[in-house]
């Protein structure tokens, strides 16, 4: 299951952040450890570069997307190649929608959009889409041609 993404900026404010089976009395620990872990590795990191970590029995995959950086969190079948799988979506996802790797005012720009493209990518902790084409016909919400 993917417990967890969160978009922060690099001062470690929380932009955006999706939370499946986590107790909300866990979300404000796991939102600080997930920052703190970023202060502490993102720095000098190259843009999709991914680092991997393990906590608990629990993977987590990040990286840096200019000022953002992204985190996602899994366990069980959702091990570091998988989350790898499940960034690179959502990297692509947010590059297409901001039509560059975003700044955090272009990100909260496009902040909508954002969550569209995470809430088909990412469903009730599955990784629900990851073709390209697919989520962009999905996110303007217009009916399917095919199936």
């Amino acid at each position: 299951m993917l417990l967890a993404v969160l978009f922060a900026n690099s001062e470690g404010n929380v932009l955006v952040e999706r939370f499946n089976g986590v107790p909300a009395e866990e979300r404000l620990h796991w939102r600080s450890f997930l920052v703190k872990l970023g202060a502490e590795n993102l720095k000098g990191v190259k843009n999709e570069e991914l680092l991997v970590a393990c906590h608990k029995s629990v993977y987590i995959v990040y990286t840096v997307l200019e000022d953002v950086s992204i985190y996602v969190v899994g366990k069980d079948e959702y091990d570091e190649l998988a989350l790898s799988e499940a960034i690179f979506v959502i990297t692509s996802a947010i590059k297409d929608v901001c039509g560059k790797p975003p700044t955090e005012r272009l990100f909260l720009d496009k902040y909508g959009k954002i969550c569209l493209c995470l809430d088909e990518i990412v469903w009730t902790g599955l990784l629900e889409n990851i073709d390209k084409d697919r989520i962009k016909r999905l996110v303007r919400l217009k009916p399917p041609t095919e199936f």
